[in-house]
């Protein structure tokens, strides 16, 4: 398969997943949080298996310590989603921002060519979704998590799908 044919259909994957995100929002916004929270806690334990193998009892004490916390912190996400989906909401919010924030950025140096409309929609789009998003937490919380992940996949896969089937170069040349 070619790099544009690889383009186009994960693209195509992309924009599916968001609608299916934005079907289901809730089941969405609470899988990413239990997701979270199972790859802390396992984090968690292979940090506290690491500290067994540290050169000395003090950094091997650190590095246990270091672990414990990890499991505990994937723990409360585990045990306390609602929580969580306050705090992951702000961090979302501002992953969005910057994200859209970069986006834009990246879409004034393209040429008109390709999909430069949909990633400066998109960027905007997102810039805009952090900044609703931060303004409503921790209000908004796991169906809101749901919509906005939708939201920007959908975005992304449509200037994945415009960028990535244009056969020529649509970066601006610096000569």
């Amino acid at each position: 398969m070619s790099l544009f044919g690889s383009a186009k259909l994960m693209a195509i994957v992309t924009i599916i997943l968001g609608i299916l995100v934005l079907a289901t929002p809730l089941v969405a916004g609470q899988s990413v949080l239990m997701l979270i929270g199972i790859l802390i806690t396992v984090a968690g334990v292979l940090r506290m298996i690491w500290a067994f193998g540290a050169h000395s009892l003090g950094s091997g004490i650190w590095k246990l310590l270091l672990g414990v916390l990890t499991l505990l912190a994937g723990g409360l996400i585990l045990a306390h989603p609602m929580m969580a989906s306050g705090i992951l909401t702000i961090l979302l919010a501002m992953y969005l921002f910057t994200d859209g924030l970069i986006e834009v950025i990246v879409a004034f140096t393209l040429d008109e060519a390709g999909g430069k409309g949909w990633l400066l929609t998109g960027g905007i789009i997102s810039a805009l979704l952090g900044c609703l998003l931060f303004f409503q937490a921790p209000l908004s919380g796991v169906v809101a998590i749901g919509v906005f992940l939708g939201i920007k996949l959908i975005f992304v896969g449509m200037a994945t799908l415009a960028l990535g089937t244009t056969p020529h170069s649509v970066m601006k040349s610096d000569t």
